[in-house]
């Protein structure tokens, strides 16, 4: 019963593919009704027809959102109070990573865009979430961070620093909402097998070198994040806040 979701509505952002996408397969399958976003509607579409195909109707809805537009965002939320009267889980993990290189060679707009939808638009989400969470003193708010944020990088420098801030906005928000029983955590997974990092494993060379330096010899998959989605947006994790879950097969270590 720990892990019980029924009757919870979940927002996940960036969950027509990847990390967010196996996480809102797994938070429906723990029983949650699952709001699929990103920025096509037909992708989320797919993936949320996918849903209730297999967990049945009015299992799983559709709203594409950029994290760059807050008028955008604030739709998706108002659009999935008025289907469903209520958001219980916020999982930002929707992000951006234009750049690759050292950061002495960024260009101002690059680093804005990673700043803003890294940072700002998990800050105005939760924002717009927090109030109803707060006056029904409960629910849990997950920011899909990185390990990146606790290592510095030649190549992916700008996100780190992004991620990173990422680990403070839960802290400041885990303090701030505490008093209200609303909860607000981390995961940081390693370097997973998703279209997003596809420049950081997608050659036979560059898997097998960093497969080697991770302890359990392999990269992650999707659904080896989802499992923490589910405990942190569960009563599994009720007395969990403000923290960083690394979720990286060994690598940190």
């Amino acid at each position: 019963m720990l892990f019980d979701l029924t009757g919870k509505v979940a927002i996940v952002t960036g969950s027509s593919r990847g990390i967010g996408k196996a996480s809102a397969i797994e938070l429906a399958r723990h029983g949650a009704r699952v709001v699929i976003s990103s920025r096509k509607q037909d992708a989320c579409e797919a993936v949320a027809a996918e849903i209730e195909a297999e967990f049945g109707p009015g299992r799983a809805l559709a709203i594409a959102a950029s994290i760059s537009d807050k008028a955008a965002l604030q739709a998706l939320v108002e659009q999935t109070r008025a289907a469903w009267g209520r958001i219980d889980v916020l999982v930002c993990n929707a992000a951006s990573n234009p750049y690759y290189g050292p950061l002495a060679g960024i260009a101002d707009d690059q680093f804005r865009k990673i700043l803003d939808n890294n940072i700002l638009s998990n800050h105005w989400l939760i924002q717009m979430v927090a109030p109803e969470m707060r006056e029904r003193r409960d629910g849990s708010i997950i920011i899909v961070s990185s390990i990146g944020g606790l290592r510095g990088s030649d190549v992916i420098g700008a996100y780190n620093v992004s991620k990173a801030a990422d680990f403070q906005l839960a802290r400041n928000y885990a303090v701030e909402y505490g008093p209200d029983n609303v909860r607000v955590n981390c995961v940081a997974p390693g370097l997973i097998k998703t279209d997003f990092a596809r420049a950081l494993w997608d050659t036979p060379q560059a898997e097998e070198r960093s497969s080697r330096h991770t302890p359990l010899r392999r990269l992650g998959e999707p659904i080896d994040i989802a499992g923490t989605i589910v405990y942190l947006a569960a009563d599994a994790s009720r007395y969990m806040t403000g923290q960083a879950l690394v979720v990286d097969g060994g690598v940190t270590i």
